[in-house]
């Protein structure tokens, strides 16, 4: 018997509060689910396509969330079976025995126990006549969009959008569809598609319009877009501009805006809104190891100095940190980099740089500055061009000693790793030559260094990858003796091999008649393997071996030395990047013995 007090209420209100009543009531329901006479990929996109089966793992739902799901469905459902080339399926959503779709919003249930999802896909269609024009030239359609193959409609949307792509790349930017005609013969189940294009005129780019600037001047801006104002439109011209304005690191968000109107003749203005990012950033990191001891990184970062995008950065390191193999290393850099320096897509920096090494059988102070270049090819592909001058000093066993060069480095580095810290395929090339000159004892010659790793998955992607690492360098010209002590190769460590103590193999020498240290070589070589496995979406296993060769006058004659080193580790997926937990020892060579551990961010390589 109702309350007293209900029958003071307006009779909208107890409706009202009713509903809501019932909105709140938990339901307790199970999902069954049957398609009939499907395949595993069609089964797959239905059950990937439905609200209710993300919602059964919840122990308790609110009886309308399920009906709104259940609505939601015969839509989701139905666009998975058109994607899949279905075009007569029949769906049936049954709530406790009752259709979904005939249930009124004012008799929802208060509690669904019970959740039916039948599903009969029908037979898969395949195209009869397909006619997708005018096209432009170089127009490629995808290969499924032919009479006779199945008619997925995921075929037909991406061969309209390609054509629109593809006008739109030569410069008809208002290309679009001016009619389509669509018949499903339920009785050959075939689709028939007729699409008839609209090109439009063709335009050039107009002026470029700049909104949301703060601190950079609109000069700046339009200079880093590097938009072609006055060519042909171009779609592919128009991305690359948005691409060059978000690489800057300066703005939260750059899109790029075509206006709806054509200004007389055809001119087409766009307009560029821009976020400004806050103008510094401070980043720190560190990496432990057992015999190497701690390593401390960190930087500090103006994106936008003086109002053009002027980069400065300085870092900082520290390195080996509680060592018991040698002392405490230290390097600061500071580098002024300004984008869009002779062309959009070449930046131009001064860098000026100081470190200190003290290693096992010697120390050095070196101090380097310069001029440098970086250009950006492509997505995947940027070279890079400086030169400076570098001065060291320094005392071994043998005595002080000093460097002195002038140097011209060049780099190209192609990248095609689908992550950056955390690859499952794909691919990462970065190679260096460094001709230089030297002064006084310093020798002249030539420095080169190659870096490739490659990334593949085994089976599902990424649940089991194949990584490898390939490194080499060699110096061409001066002697042991004449060469740079940092320019020199040493193997160990986590860089190159780990099991096996830091920079611990290289050449053992001696200077006039002092005794004998050891320093790097002049050639080097070292290769790393890995096999990665997903334990679960947060965790990961990896199998590790290194190798690494260090020699004089080749890798392979008495000069050279060798040694390796295996281990195992533990991932953890933070969302930025793995956390890197490594256990390695000693495999072969003298050079090291016993247990190291590695901590760090990020897979070794």
């Amino acid at each position: 018997m109702p309350a007293a007090g209900m029958k003071l209420l307006p009779g909208a209100v107890a409706v009202a509060l009713g509903l809501w009543l019932s909105g709140m009531a938990l339901a307790e329901h199970r999902v069954a689910i049957r398609i009939a006479g499907g395949n595993e990929d069609l089964e797959e996109a239905i059950r990937g396509a439905s609200r209710l089966l993300e919602l059964e793992p919840q122990e308790k739902v609110a009886a309308q969330d399920l009906l709104a799901a259940a609505r939601a469905d015969y839509g989701a459902i139905l666009s998975a079976l058109y994607a899949q080339g279905h075009y007569s399926g029949v769906i049936s959503i049954r709530l406790d025995g009752r259709e979904a779709a005939t249930i009124p919003a004012l008799e929802m249930p208060a509690t669904v126990g019970m959740v039916q999802i039948s599903v009969d896909p029908g037979p898969p269609f395949r195209f009869g006549r397909v006619a997708l024009g005018p096209q432009a030239q170089g127009t490629e359609l995808p290969e499924g969009f032919r009479p006779g193959a199945p008619a997925g409609s995921g075929v037909v949307t991406s061969a309209v959008e390609l054509s629109i792509r593809a006008w739109r790349e030569v410069g008809h930017a208002k290309a679009r569809i001016a009619s389509q005609d669509v018949l499903a013969d339920h009785a050959d189940a075939r689709l028939d598609v007729a699409v008839g294009m609209d090109p439009g005129p063709r335009l050039r780019f107009g002026p470029l319009r700049i909104e949301g600037e703060q601190r950079m001047r609109e000069a700046r801006v339009r200079k880093i877009a590097g938009l072609p104002e006055g060519e042909t439109f171009s779609e592919s011209e128009l991305r690359r501009a948005e691409t060059r304005l978000r690489r800057t690191g300066i703005f939260a968000s750059a899109n790029l805006v075509e206006d709806e109107a054509i200004t007389a003749p055809d001119l087409l203005g766009i307009t560029a809104q821009i976020v400004e990012q806050k103008p510094r950033r401070y980043s720190l990191g560190a990496e432990v190891a057992s015999l190497d001891g701690v390593s401390l990184t960190g930087s500090w970062l103006h994106r936008n100095l003086l109002g053009g995008g002027e980069r400065l950065l300085i870092e900082g390191q520290i390195t080996n940190i509680g060592s018991g193999e040698s002392g405490i290393d230290y390097a600061l850099g500071v580098s002024l980099d300004r984008p869009a320096t002779l062309t959009p897509d070449t930046t131009a920096g001064l860098l000026l740089n100081y470190s200190h090494l003290d290693e096992i059988d010697y120390f050095a102070d070196t101090v380097e500055f310069g001029l440098k270049f970086s250009h950006i090819f492509s997505d995947t592909l940027t070279g890079r061009a400086a030169l400076t001058y570098s001065y060291q000093k320094g005392r071994d066993p043998g005595g002080n000693f000093r460097f002195q060069n002038l140097s011209l480095p060049l780099g190209l580095t192609w990248d095609r790793r689908d992550e950056k810290t955390d690859a499952t395929r794909g691919f990462y090339i970065d190679a260096t030559l460094r001709p230089f000159l030297g002064f006084s004892s310093t020798g002249s010659g030539v420095r080169a260094t190659i870096d490739a790793r490659g990334y593949r998955s085994l089976g599902e992607a990424g649940r089991f990858v194949v990584a490898a690492r390939a490194q080499a360098g060699g110096i061409w010209g001066p002697t042991l003796l004449e060469t740079p002590r940092d320019q020199l190769f040493f193997s160990g460590g986590g860089g190159t091999v780990r099991g096996q103590p830091y920079r611990s193999l290289g050449i053992p020498v001696t200077r006039d008649f002092g005794p004998e240290f050891l320093i790097g070589g002049q050639l080097f070589a070292a290769g790393s393997l890995e096999l990665r496995a997903k334990v679960t979406d947060r965790i990961g296993v990896v199998g590790f071996i290194d190798a690494g060769t260090v020699g004089v006058d080749g890798l392979f004659d008495g000069s050279a030395a060798s040694h390796a080193g295996a281990g195992l580790g533990l991932r953890y997926d933070t969302g930025i990047g793995p956390i890197r937990l490594d256990v390695a020892a000693p495999i072969s060579g003298n050079t090291g013995d016993g247990v190291q551990i590695y901590i760090g961010l990020g897979q070794a390589f």
